[in-house]
């Protein structure tokens, strides 16, 4: 009797502590939201919905906004708008620029990997790597270091992919690309090979490993209502992102310290053009303020900006390019045209040092196709903003102080028929 009496105690706590948290959720996310108020964007569903829709999260979200440009999903305590018209963008991101920042929620998302870097950071902290990426970037040293890096690593994919055409094999073109991308801001980034497509070492290959599930369980943040419980019991997600985490960490931090020993034992430009070293240049005039935390944190944020989506940009212009064989032709074309090699060549190194600056900017046909490629395919195809005070949006929708603005990108796929006008096509 008391064994039965034990368990019918234990399954009532249970039921009570699930009945409560289902209502306090239930509260958080219905309470206080205007739901039948038509000044606030028409309502579709709870964040759960997002949860649910992840495998085809944008597509599902493109869907909804082509009948409800402007639409909500309730969150706890909030609501979380997502919108598709370009004049809600502009407000967001000109207008009242001051008004929408990176917000709590996002900061908590991204804090764990990316700390204080540039997208997880707003105010001074902001403006200060804003102006300092800007003025890094905008010098002829690593502007002409980073080329030498891409042509170097251009050729290497053209050997990698001549190999397997030869043999007559299939291969990840995208995986190819995420490597030879990883590659290239590895090397701008820290000056340190990190061979993905020569095959790396056993070290190399785990910080890569970390890299992309840090990235992947970091963004399922933003659609997982439940991702901090899951973080306070390091369970699923989050316990995969704390264990990614501390392999970046020491890798990182290893890179840093020998980075600087370098710097203090030469003092040629030739250990001064990755981006690293120059940070840790300027990192000697407030050594405080710029400790090797906060460097950690710049130069993941530029691994992130770099390599996905350059990575997934070329994978989604190569699809493209094999959908329509006219704009194939053309772009093969314009690149002949410009570099004057119409006969096929066997130097992969002469040709890839013949487009330079001046060659890219007469490739004006290979400069639309890419565009339209963004366009249609947008690397970060939504992206938020958090309002820090009550507002009204252009379409007159209101927003409260607190809930989340999503802008997307991923809605325009219109473009076919301007494809049709920039490359003079029939498509299908």
């Amino acid at each position: 009797m008391e064994i039965l009496a034990s368990i019918a105690i234990i399954v009532a706590t249970t039921i009570f502590i699930v009945l409560s948290f289902t209502i306090y959720l239930t509260l958080k996310i219905f309470a206080g939201k205007s739901i039948n108020n038509k000044e606030y964007a028409p309502v579709h569903a709870t964040i759960f919905d997002l949860f649910f829709h992840r495998d085809d999260l944008y597509d599902y979200e493109t869907e909804i906004a082509r009948n409800k440009p402007t639409f909500r999903f309730l969150g706890l305590g909030k609501s979380e708008i997502l919108t598709a018209d370009p004049r809600n963008v502009e407000h967001v991101l000109k207008t009242r620029f001051d008004n929408y920042t990176k917000g709590q929620n996002s900061r908590e998302n991204l804090g764990d990997l990316l700390g204080h870097g540039i997208f997880a950071v707003d105010g001074e902290k902001w403006k200060q790597q804003r102006k300092l990426a800007s003025f890094e970037f905008s010098a002829r040293v690593l502007r002409d270091f980073s080329c030498s890096v891409f042509r170097t690593n251009a050729c290497k994919v053209v050997g990698f992919v001549t190999e397997f055409g030869l043999s007559g094999n299939s291969f990840d073109a995208q995986d190819m690309l995420m490597r030879c991308t990883l590659d290239s801001i590895f090397k701008v980034g820290f000056g340190v090979e990190l061979k993905c497509l020569d095959g790396f070492s056993k070290e190399g290959e785990g910080f890569m490993e970390a890299f992309d599930e840090g990235n992947d369980a970091t963004s399922l943040r933003f659609i997982d209502p439940l991702w901090k419980l899951k973080r306070f019991l390091n369970i699923g997600s989050q316990a995969r992102l704390k264990k990614s985490v501390a392999t970046i960490d020491k890798f990182v931090y290893r890179l840093i310290t020998t980075k600087r020993k370098e710097l203090a034992k030469k003092q040629n430009t030739a250990v001064r053009e990755d981006i690293l070293s120059r940070f840790l240049v300027e990192s000697e005039k407030d050594p405080e303020k710029m400790n090797d935390k906060y460097l950690r944190d710049i130069i993941l944020s530029f691994m992130i900006a770099g390599k996905d989506t350059t990575a997934a940009s070329l994978s989604w212009f190569l699809y493209m390019l094999c959908n329509n064989p006219l704009v194939q032709e053309k772009i093969v074309q314009e690149i002949r045209d410009v570099t004057s090699s119409h006969e096929r060549t066997t130097d992969v190194t002469g040709f890839v040092e013949s487009i330079d600056e001046e060659a890219l900017d007469q490739m004006q046909y290979l400069h639309a196709a890419l565009s339209e490629t963004l366009r249609l395919y947008p690397a970060v195809p939504v992206d938020t903003r958090c309002a820090e005070n009550d507002d009204v949006l252009p379409d007159g929708y209101r927003v409260k102080r607190g809930d989340n603005v999503y802008y997307m990108l991923s809605l325009w796929t219109r473009g076919v028929q301007r494809m049709m006008t920039y490359f003079q096509m029939d498509i299908e």
